[in-house]
């Protein structure tokens, strides 16, 4: 069994580094095509192999369609099957942390038992949340089998509980709404957010948004009545939270340490508080 997920493994990140070779050539291909169609110069760093790659656009073509990617691999039942997800915390959470995340007991377990008892049992994500005095401050989503596995920073946290004039919260399967996330890695991360939850039926009254503005996303939880035949009323049932993503990384949580890292904030650049990664606008 280990050697074949080991193998596997190897396969998922060599199919991801010919995507990634590929991808790159692509782009270069593209400078060249853009320059010379604006009787341009060609970019200093192409014109070496601006003849092979002028001689490799004659056999392009603007198909592509249903070509598959590593994200494919890692979604490819996602909308299929329902997700299985696992939600846990720390060994010792607090009572708070249990209020915000009903979750399992993972008792003197390791991580690398947890992720290794939840490929065994079909397990499609695993959830870890964390905290600080009792508030939680940190989600990490492992995406089962192969990854990616996500980082956010927590904040503004309201429990369900603190909410004024709570609502009943409903448990039917929730419609999903996605906002502001428009680049490459928005839509990245409105992946691994969205198919964490399974497919709705059309009746269900239980609606989630993941709004991003500013790469802070705000996850809200409502449930709603036609008042009549044309208004809707909205009922909040929490909880409220602001997400930050910092990392990704292509491996699952027990590889942390050998897992590549696909993508990484650095908030003590100059212009770090300037740009937004997640939008383009």
């Amino acid at each position: 069994m280990l050697r074949r997920e080991a193998r596997l493994r190897r396969e998922y990140l060599y199919r991801k580094a010919r995507e990634e070779a590929q991808r790159s050539a692509q782009e270069r291909k593209e400078r060249l095509r853009r320059a010379l169609e604006e009787n341009r110069l060609i970019p200093t760093e192409l014109r070496r192999e601006a003849l092979a790659l002028q001689g490799s656009l004659e056999f392009d073509d603007a198909g592509g369609e249903g070509v598959t990617s590593h994200v494919d691999d890692e979604y490819r039942w996602a909308g299929v099957e329902d997700p299985k997800v696992m939600i846990t915390t720390s060994r010792d959470p607090s009572s708070r942390l249990k209020m915000f995340a009903k979750r399992m007991n993972r008792g003197r377990h390791e991580v690398g038992a947890l992720v290794r008892a939840c490929k065994a049992n079909g397990v499609t994500d695993l959830l870890v949340v964390h905290e600080h005095r009792g508030t939680p401050v940190g989600l990490i989503v492992s995406h089962l089998p192969f990854g990616p596995t996500a980082y956010f920073t927590l904040c503004n946290v309201v429990m369900r509980h603190d909410i004024p004039d709570l609502g009943t919260m409903s448990e039917a399967k929730p419609h999903l709404i996605t906002h502001g996330f428009s680049s490459r890695l928005g839509k990245r991360v409105s992946d691994i957010l969205r198919y964490l939850f399974p497919v709705p039926k059309d009746d269900s009254h239980r609606v989630i948004t993941f709004a991003n503005q500013d790469d802070y996303i705000s996850f809200r939880h409502h449930v709603y009545k036609k008042t009549d035949h044309r208004n809707v009323e909205l009922t909040e049932v929490g909880p409220r939270f602001e997400l930050k993503l910092y990392m990704i990384r292509l491996g699952t949580l027990e590889q942390e340490a050998t897992a590549d890292v696909e993508w990484r904030w650095h908030p003590y650049t100059n212009t770090a508080r300037k740009r937004v990664f997640l939008s383009t606008e």
